[in-house]
């Protein structure tokens, strides 16, 4: 993006005073004030909806109760409002045909609409469908909020600022876990919970004020206004056509660890109340002290993918994350909550670097697509995963050897890694992934 010598949107040397509240990002680079703003916009929208998503999860053994959910139903409830995210493909290539910003604001309020409208269920099916609707704007919400970043950062900054923004993204599930540990106290229960969605209506005025499109696809526009429109189907055919061995190859990744680690997150909560006898008072106690520490894997994934490498970064984070899931399944209570640290930095960390590639290995005509078509493939992986999860606890009767067998496929992971991504670190997005 050019612009004057004297902009003071291109000022490298400011900070802003928000900064100092999040000293867990580390030392960030230079960036302008342009790049802060829209950080700090799709930073706080991407916070909370991260505190809705985990929050099935997290109050599940209280909304089964409340809604009379059976035990032998709870994969299945799950698998369906999952499949939700599926759906969110159809929006992120709204965002590659009508622009980034628009459709971002779109999904910032419908899915803050749905999730206070669940707070208002009155029995189990209406909640998986109001959370089936949800799922598809925060998935497309964060894909987009990811991409954005990507996009606006510069090429030696951009691990920092993904991993930046997953880190203030994650402090939502942070939020969530705080007021889960008043989940007895509060006067609706669970329900209050969903409730607190609703905050982040007030900021889209905000946001349609302050936020532009990002300069790469502002020169993608500009492009299509010299040559002629693009075709209607235009990003999904450049989805087909070109880079299909690395669709192929990251697509892979996101099917199968869908499949092998989402149950495991997923009943972590519930695993601890019901095997170990955790009270929610401490379950949410550990998942918000364990993931304030697990965040920082946020930030030293990126910062150490743009330091010693992309691939370098995520073969470690991808082929260690199998082992703590496995483990955190089978041990003894009184390594629980190392394990959980554990589970979520490798975890955190792993999702960053694989959303990273996600933005690097594709083309600005059709990056968002490309975005949704993995949360696509990772949302069909966590359903059968969920699906083989009922159907080994059936067999097992146990959910921790079910979730344990699952975990051992995501040593596949780091193979197709080693074997088919390239190395971006250092490089432009037109450099590594040319329109074609």
């Amino acid at each position: 993006m050019s612009a004057g010598p004297h902009d003071p949107a291109e000022d490298r040397s400011f900070r802003p005073s928000w900064l100092d509240r999040f000293r867990f990002l580390g030392e960030p680079p230079a960036l302008t004030r342009r790049q802060w703003k829209v950080l700090a916009l799709v930073s706080t929208a991407s916070f909370f909806d991260q505190y809705d998503a985990g929050l099935f999860s997290l109050a599940l053994k209280q909304i089964q109760s409340d809604l009379a959910m059976p035990e032998e139903s709870l994969g299945l409830f799950s698998s369906i409002v999952m499949f939700g995210s599926m759906l969110a493909i159809l929006l992120t290539w709204a965002a590659d045909r009508l622009g980034r910003r628009r459709v971002l604001m779109g999904t910032i309020v419908a899915y803050t609409g749905l999730t206070g409208a669940t707070a208002f269920s009155p029995n189990a099916e209406t909640f998986v469908a109001f959370q089936f609707l949800a799922r598809m704007f925060i998935t497309a919400e964060y894909a987009l909020a990811i991409v954005v970043i990507g996009e606006e950062l510069d090429d030696d900054a951009r691990g920092w600022g993904i991993g930046a923004l997953a880190a203030l993204s994650a402090c939502g599930h942070g939020l969530a876990y705080f007021l889960f540990a008043f989940v007895d106290i509060l006067p609706m229960g669970w329900r209050s919970l969903y409730l607190v969605g609703l905050v982040p209506l007030a900021m889209v005025a905000w946001m349609r004020r302050d936020m532009a499109e990002t300069p790469y696809y502002a020169r993608l526009v500009a492009a299509r206004s010299e040559s002629g429109p693009a075709g209607f189907l235009a990003p999904v055919r450049g989805l087909i056509r070109q880079y299909p061995a690395r669709f192929v190859a990251i697509g892979s990744i996101f099917l199968l660890l869908g499949l092998a680690e989402r149950a495991a997150f997923f009943f972590a909560p519930k695993f601890l109340q019901d095997v170990h006898s955790f009270p929610p008072a401490m379950v949410g106690l550990m998942g918000f002290f364990g993931g304030a520490l697990g965040v920082f894997a946020n930030t030293l994934a990126g910062r150490w993918s743009d330091r010693f490498g992309r691939k370098r970064t995520t073969l470690v984070f991808l082929s260690v994350m199998p082992v703590v899931v496995i483990a955190f399944y089978n041990a003894w209570w009184g390594f629980l909550p190392f394990l959980w640290v554990a589970l979520l930095f490798f975890g955190m960390g792993s999702g960053v670097l694989l959303s990273m590639y996600g933005v690097e290995l594709f083309p600005t005509s059709y990056r968002s697509t490309a975005a949704g078509a993995r949360a696509t493939l990772s949302t069909l992986g966590a359903v059968l995963g969920l699906s083989l999860e009922s159907a080994l606890y059936v067999a097992f009767g146990s959910h921790g050897v079910a979730i344990s067998i699952l975990a051992s496929l995501a040593l596949v992971a780091p193979v197709i890694v080693w074997l088919a991504f390239p190395e971006t670190t250092g490089r432009s997005l037109d450099e590594i992934s040319p329109e074609r």
